[in-house]
């Protein structure tokens, strides 16, 4: 790698952090300046009695649902493989060897 093209990727590693300070101040910034666009949704606010927050109750129960059923998953699937390995395991201690054997 060439000089010039190091001195490119080490000012690429300096411009990250600039970047993402530069993004967070212009959203404190924004916030300060428009702090409507800033305020909680009626949803996430707690107007229990909204229909918004009825779907979105029911929306995290269906997503932890869906995650709830994919643990289980994974944990039939390493529980089948644990038990499959245990009965191999059993199955080859079962054979025996021959004394003498071919000679």
């Amino acid at each position: 790698m060439s000089a010039a093209a190091k001195r490119r990727r080490r000012g690429r590693r300096l411009e990250r952090p600039r970047a993402a300070a530069l993004s967070a101040a212009l959203a404190a910034a924004l916030a300060l300046v428009a702090p409507a666009a800033a305020r909680a949704c009626a949803t996430c606010f707690g107007a229990p009695d909204s229909p918004m927050t009825a779907g979105m109750n029911h929306a995290i129960l269906t997503l932890l649902g869906v995650v709830g059923v994919v643990q289980v998953g994974f944990i039939a699937l390493f529980w089948t493989i644990w038990r499959r390995t245990r009965r191999l395991r059993e199955r080859r201690e079962s054979f025996h060897l021959i004394d003498g054997g071919v000679g």
